[in-house]
């Protein structure tokens, strides 16, 4: 069966709180999923968001942020006195600092207001729990600072575990309230968007952020020195998006230790996210292959060597651990061969991006179908522009030989936008995913990330409302039906 999916952070989605939330416009946007006959939402890390508000350097693997936090569901728990007011309602920028900012009093307050109950005290057992809450209340002890320069009893806590005075534990609760609230709250999004027939797709980084309670409580599993600093970082060599290549700053795995253990690491990140999703996309999954270690002292990318890794021995253990784990696989770039060997062993979708394979440099234009059919296909992703920029950066010859090509494929109606779209629908493999910016057909403006770059505008574009997007589904719809 052929499915269409949209991508859409749900930091993007429409909101009364300046961010998306897990409030009732994310069931809005699940209903007009519904409508426009969408069979997958992809969404983005849901993680706590670190550096540069990158969801690919969050704090934890495993907790969610409690930017989605639905005010309006304590309001209903009467966990909060008032419902908030509008904040930034229409907003087509996310501004983390002020939304967070806004939204703080109010967590504070349910908090205050929570007893414990069965579920929560279950959900706490989870060994991870406290100790997150036990890391961010550190951190904020620290002014969040980096857990590598804390004092030495906060950054050996995990190996020592000494008794936390009342205020810190205090805070440590506060945190696990928050996560517990997150779960109910995500889980009942889920459980809505699966009853009505939509499947989400996680993400998950393949490194961890060195700033992270996955480094700080287990330090072993990384190549780092005495003090907590990483040794080899992660990143790529020069490519298309960068001419000194993309230093990403996350420490790199001790894949002797992992093995030691089991690779318990991956089967425990993996099981958590299998519980959240229903299909887990591996962003960099090249590096199951091999991976490009720079020594952390080296300014850029520029300096390193690709190191293979254990990739048969880790996924044979979570397909083991994990049988009916539906993943992903971010196959993008450049890759030796083997990358493809590796996905295909294990019958993994790759990705096929739209704006990195319609080349109409020369005379004639490229076709994007792939070689095999086991892929998705997009017309972009979070790191790339969207289609209508990735259009107008093409001479105005360009432009016109892939008007001309689309014709020649049977798309001559609607807008450029509306036809590059049906060109994705319409492609060989069974599953197409459309980015939310490109079914409103925006250009720059609906820019999410550039890769290489830190802070502001990425992460950052928001959907002030949904009337542009009830006006652009019901065209997708109709593209939907005509190629299904």
């Amino acid at each position: 069966m052929r499915e269409t999916g949209i991508l859409m952070p749900v930091f993007s989605l429409s909101s009364a709180t300046g961010a998306g939330d897990l409030g009732k416009a994310a069931y809005t946007w699940v209903d007009l999923l519904v409508k426009s006959h969408v069979d997958i939402w992809q969404i983005l890390p849901l993680n706590p968001v670190g550096y540069g508000n990158s969801p690919y350097q969050p704090y934890s693997s495993f907790a969610g942020d409690d930017l989605y936090l639905s005010l309006e569901r304590f309001y209903e728990l009467g966990l909060i006195k008032e419902l908030p007011p509008s904040f930034m309602e229409h907003a087509q920028k996310v501004d983390y600092e002020q939304v967070r900012a806004f939204r703080e009093p109010y967590l504070r307050e349910a908090f205050e207001n929570f007893r414990e109950d069965k579920d929560y005290l279950d959900f706490i057992q989870q060994p991870w729990v406290y100790l997150y809450g036990v890391f961010r209340a550190l951190k904020a002890k620290n002014d969040n600072r980096c857990w590598n320069e804390w004092p030495e009893a906060d950054k050996n806590w995990p190996i020592h575990r000494t008794p936390l005075d009342g205020d810190i534990e205090k805070e440590v609760r506060y945190h696990m309230f928050l996560q517990y609230m997150f779960y109910i709250q995500w889980k009942s999004l889920k459980t809505y968007a699966n009853d009505k027939g939509i499947r989400i797709m996680g993400d998950i980084p393949f490194y961890v952020g060195i700033d992270s309670l996955d480094v700080w409580a287990d330090r072993d599993s990384f190549l780092l020195d005495e003090n907590g600093f990483p040794v080899f970082i992660a990143g790529v060599p020069p490519d298309y998006f960068s001419a000194t290549g993309q230093r990403w700053g996350n420490p790199i795995y001790d894949w002797d230790h992992l093995k030691a253990e089991g690779y318990k690491f991956w089967t425990n990140r993996i099981g958590y996210n299998q519980q959240m999703f229903d299909i887990i996309r591996i962003d960099h999954f090249r590096a199951f292959d091999t991976f490009w270690k720079i020594p952390a002292q080296c300014p850029t990318a520029v300096e390193g060597e690709w190191i293979e890794a254990p990739g048969y021995e880790v996924l044979d253990t979570i397909i083991r651990e994990i049988p009916d784990v539906h993943l992903v696989a971010e196959d993008l770039g450049m890759l030796r061969p083997q990358v493809h060997t590796l996905k295909n062993h294990y019958h993994l979708k790759g990705m096929k991006i739209l704006v990195f394979s319609l080349d109409a440099s020369g005379k004639y234009v490229s076709d994007i179908e792939p070689e095999n059919e086991n892929m998705i296909i997009y017309t972009g992703t979070h790191d790339n522009d969207t289609v209508m920029e990735w259009y107008h950066k093409q001479s105005r010859a360009a432009q016109r030989k892939v008007r001309r090509f689309l014709k020649s494929k049977g798309i001559k109606e609607g807008s450029t936008a509306h036809r590059l779209m049906a060109y994705v629908l319409k492609s060989t493999p069974d599953i197409a995913v459309i980015s939310m910016p490109d079914v409103l057909g925006l250009g720059k403006d609906g820019h999410i990330n550039t890769p290489g770059t830190v802070g502001s505008p990425n992460w950052e574009w928001h959907m002030p409302d949904f009337k542009e997007a009830q006006r652009q589904l019901p065209v997708l719809r109709r593209l939907i039906a005509k190629y299904r």
